[in-house]
């Protein structure tokens, strides 16, 4: 009678911990929405974008220093002589010289200055989407490592009532001490691995605190990983999103622009320097003025007229260098967008395999196991393995997920969209499109 008592108790605690379900909480989803509101935060705390702006201010204030004109030069001197001559001619010397703006250059120098700020501009644009999508993976990452510690308490709550319950098992000769002693190793392998899970969320928090510039050990809430993601077809459309608002594409334009203006204000500059002066003199014996001159200063470029064309050479070797650098990333981009979809397309695959096809057939298989084993068919071994199986198959379903939304985050970013949801509505746009094709 005992013995039965204590089977009906094993039964019953062992039931309550089979839960197919993982368990729920009230974390945050993490969603646009969410991801945007964390991006503003980071753009105003972030040392790097803060530094990227200060670049930024930098360049726009090197475009009001661009003078029109160098500042002037005064001329002082006097002359060694005898009286009569110093009577004469006037001994004491001065006047003011000024170089004159001529063949274009300051408004060449300020195409160039222009062109710098429109670099540093884009530059800290792309800064910013790279770094949000950083953030994005990190969010995504860090309700990854949620959902892996939620599921391996519900593991190790399981084991523990099954630990429980064949030790009241054991004790009554119902059950072995080797099944007793696979439920406790089992226990034991969970709770390590429960705590370097527990670590490694806590590790997420950490990344996560340094991105947005708070304290590292700020605590957060539970994140949620969002459900999965549709497919994305690869399109024409999409690559030319790609190629017309990458982020990064659009600095090697902009830089090949600055490249190309430079080297326009460096061939200007093999034309002669002129610059206007005038000079007067007066005799220091009665301060009376004697005689004024007009001056016209040319330099002579010709004589340094190599070097002028190296220099030249140079800044437009520069230039086509830019411009094929753009040219080789847009066809890198066109090879990463597809790679991506691909890409994306093999995590929902597995997401959805995982969701609609193993966890069901796992939590078949381990109620199969544990009514075989109650029934004394089967193996304790087996219900084990199964319950082993059922939740790889649940870490594995919450691993794809994740996967598949960080790469969506790196085709948003290909695209220069601003976030998934504007990748969402891009997509419905090409559903109408004849020529989209599914990887």
């Amino acid at each position: 009678m005992k013995k039965n008592i204590r089977l009906m108790l094993f039964l019953l605690l062992a039931r309550t911990g089979w839960s197919a379900e993982p368990l729920s909480t009230n974390g945050v989803v993490v969603t646009p929405e969410f991801v945007n509101q964390l991006a503003e935060e980071m753009r105003e705390q972030n040392p790097a974008l803060q530094a990227a702006r200060a670049r930024t201010n930098a360049a726009a204030a090197s475009v009001a220093a661009v003078r029109n004109w160098e500042d002037p030069m005064f001329m002082l001197g006097g002359m060694v002589a005898d009286k009569e001559m110093r009577a004469n001619d006037g001994d004491i010397l001065y006047g003011v010289e000024q170089k004159l703006p001529l063949f274009g250059r300051p408004g060449l120098a300020r195409k160039v200055a222009l062109a710098e700020s429109d670099v540093a501009v884009s530059k800290e644009n792309a800064e910013f989407q790279v770094r949000r999508v950083e953030l994005a993976v990190a969010l995504f990452r860090t309700a990854l490592a949620n959902r892996t510690v939620l599921i391996g308490e519900q593991d190790l709550g399981w084991l523990d009532t099954v630990v429980a319950a064949l030790e009241a098992r054991y004790r009554s000769g119902a059950a072995s001490l080797v099944e007793w002693t696979q439920a406790q190793n089992e226990r034991s392998k969970r709770t390590a691995q429960l705590q370097t899970d527990r670590d490694q969320l806590t590790q997420q928090h950490i990344v996560l605190n340094r991105r947005l510039g708070r304290s590292l050990l700020q605590r957060w809430p539970d994140l949620e990983l969002p459900a999965v993601a549709e497919a994305v077809r690869f399109s024409p459309t999409l690559v030319n999103f790609a190629t017309r608002y990458e982020p990064r594409l659009h600095t090697l334009h902009e830089e090949a622009r600055a490249a190309r203006a430079m080297a326009e204000l460096t061939r200007r500059e093999r034309l002669p320097e002129v610059s206007a002066g005038l000079l007067a003199r007066n005799y220091s014996g009665t301060g009376e003025f004697r005689q004024g001159e007009v001056v016209l200063r040319l330099s002579l470029p010709w004589f340094n007229s190599g070097s002028y064309r190296s220099a030249t050479r140079r800044d437009e070797a520069r230039a086509k260098a830019a411009e094929l650098d753009a040219v080789d990333y847009a066809a890198s981009l066109r090879e990463e967008v597809h790679g991506l979809t691909v890409k994306i397309a093999a995590a929902r695959r597995e997401a959805l395999v995982y969701r609609d096809e193993i966890i069901p057939r796992s939590e078949t298989a381990i109620e199969s196991a544990r009514a075989a084993w109650e029934s004394g068919r089967g193996m304790f071994r087996d219900v084990l393995e199964a319950r082993r199986m059922l939740f790889e198959a649940r870490l594995m379903n919450a691993r794809a997920v994740a996967e598949q939304y960080e790469m969506l985050s790196d085709l948003a970013l290909c695209c220069g969209l601003g976030d998934l949801e504007a990748l969402k509505m891009l997509e419905d746009k090409l559903k109408a499109e004849p020529g989209a094709t599914q990887p």
